[in-house]
């Protein structure tokens, strides 16, 4: 995550402290951020106009903000809408994912049931770009009626963060405003789960698979993308040298070319591997297309190059790359990089 951070992320930071929250009011179009003092003012007024608008402390609102950095936030407009904002609370979380997107081609949602208990979780997210770990230009807001103890629920996001948000990237760029937010209020009537155990463990696979879910679409909105790429990287000497290893790959803009255009071309992600800082043997590597083995022993297999072709020209494509020293391991997922996105990139403001 960014150095430089939005005003809403340091003041939400110390909100969090507490464990506690109640509401989340987001703006788009502009991130608040490298706006010096006014950009906090901007940010704790936001928060208390919620507030007042719900009835609720201040310090029980977090405010996020996306968008252009180092640009004014219209705050009067803000506060002016507030009361109709809180009037209009219900069942409108497609409305609220479609209100916060900036670039986003698409809005997303997912959901997920525990097992036969009346429990849900569900969450809204938005990125298309500035997307790499440790997080990205995101905001994602998932909420459940399962009652957590703040100790437990804190653990179950930071677990589900680390293997999903933490694990995506379209163009290696992080944001100001990185936040993913998750609010538990037990309105289901179940048992409070209070640390690990069977209850926590079905909890935090859902949640898992929910935020794993947003984080996936978020890759496949990528700003010009055309396929999404699940990269694995196994055989490591440790998880965190697959991780190096997965990263470098992601966001290795010759791979990401390669894959725009279709290209067989391995040595390209050989290449980003064996600069990723992870003990590595050449002559050890292994790579495949989908199930075909591309690369064995660090050489090259020609005769299978026809069989993987078809496959990088598919919407999703597996990269597996296996290291062939231990048991390290690692799954990302990042996308092509073309055209489109230098042209959108390059007049983003006009």
């Amino acid at each position: 995550m960014s150095i430089a951070r939005a005003s809403s992320v340091v003041i939400n930071e110390r909100k969090l402290r507490s464990g506690t929250a109640q509401a989340v009011v987001v703006n788009s179009g502009n991130a608040n951020a490298c706006m010096g003092e006014q950009g906090f003012r901007d940010a704790e007024t936001m928060a208390a106009a919620a507030a007042s608008a719900l009835g609720i402390d201040e310090q029980l609102v977090l405010a996020t903000s996306t968008g252009v950095i180092g640009r004014p936030l219209p705050i009067d407009r803000i506060v002016a809408a507030m009361p109709t904002l809180v009037a209009e609370l219900g069942l409108n979380g497609v409305a609220a994912a479609r209100a916060m997107m900036t670039t986003d081609a698409f809005v997303k949602t997912a959901a997920a049931r525990i097992g036969d208990a009346p429990v849900t979780i569900g969450g809204i997210a938005k990125g298309a770009g500035m997307i790499h770990p440790e997080m990205a230009t995101m905001i994602a807001i998932i909420t459940t009626d399962a009652a957590v103890e703040p100790g437990p629920l804190s653990q179950a996001l930071r677990e589900a963060v680390n293997v999903t948000f933490n694990c995506i990237s379209v163009e290696g760029d992080t944001s100001t405003s990185d936040s993913v937010f998750l609010l538990a209020n037990g309105a289901a009537g179940t048992d409070t789960i209070t640390g690990e155990g069977h209850e926590y463990d079905a909890f935090a696979e859902a949640l898992t698979d929910v935020a794993g879910r947003l984080a996936r679409m978020v890759v496949r909105d990528g700003e010009g993308a055309e396929c999404v790429v699940e990269v694995c990287v196994r055989g490591a000497s440790s998880d965190s040298d697959a991780r190096l290893v997965g990263k470098t790959v992601m966001t290795s803009v010759l791979v990401k070319t390669a894959f725009h255009g279709a290209e067989l071309n391995w040595g390209r992600i050989s290449a980003a591997a064996g600069r990723s800082g992870a003990v590595l043997d050449p002559d050890r590597l292994s790579i495949a297309i989908g199930d075909v083995e591309v690369v064995r022993d660090g050489v090259g297999v020609p005769e299978v190059y026809d069989a993987a072709q078809p496959l990088l020209k598919e919407p999703e494509v597996r990269l597996t790359l296996d290291l062939g020293l231990a048991s390290g391991a690692f799954t990302g997922w990042t996308n092509d990089l073309g055209p489109s996105y230098v042209k959108f990139n390059s007049g983003y403001l006009t």
